[in-house]
């Protein structure tokens, strides 16, 4: 059996954090999950090894089939808040004013929940574009957007409350 790739790797790693509550944080059970998703992206996995410049394509669908499935989990525990936002919903949403108020919108959605998960997808890819060269600006402004989220998600969360954030 050959080595697993990198890729592979930081796949099951990233599973494995992020459906911690169903697998109890055992990687055989985080690989079963990765292999159902894997299977789910079988042609676009195929198209990748032919042509490896795809493979932003598969890990943007991978974290996306991901990102649902992990919805429908918390759907079906109603004491159980979740909220996920999409960095990349629409071309303005990453700038700070519309990420305020969007972001708010889910800390009050959660705010009536014992326990909750928001989940922040394509922040990265929002504010610094593959296509586009990694600047010292935009470099700046996604450290400060992920400090900026975690701020606002402290201040807007009950003390009591257990909030879990997470970014994909």
């Amino acid at each position: 059996m050959p080595a697993p790739s990198s890729d592979d790797l930081t796949r099951l790693h990233f599973i494995n954090a992020l459906f911690a509550q169903v697998t109890g944080h055992d990687l055989y059970l985080a690989e079963q999950i990765k292999e159902a998703i894997a299977f789910s992206l079988a042609e676009l996995e195929e198209q990748t090894r032919e042509h490896p410049e795809f493979a932003a394509k598969y890990d943007t669908a991978f974290n996306a089939s991901a990102s649902l499935l992990l919805s429908k989990f918390f759907a079906e525990r109603p004491r159980h808040g979740f909220f996920h936002w999409d960095a990349t919903r629409t071309l303005t949403s990453a700038t700070p004013l519309f990420a305020r108020a969007e972001l708010m919108t889910g800390l009050k959605q959660l705010s009536s929940f014992r326990e909750s998960t928001l989940l922040v997808t394509n922040l990265r890819p929002a504010l610094l574009p593959p296509e586009k060269r990694a600047t010292p600006r935009r470099q700046r402004d996604y450290e400060d957007a992920l400090a900026y989220i975690r701020e606002l998600a402290a201040a807007r969360t009950a003390p009591s409350a257990d909030l879990r954030l997470l970014f994909l």
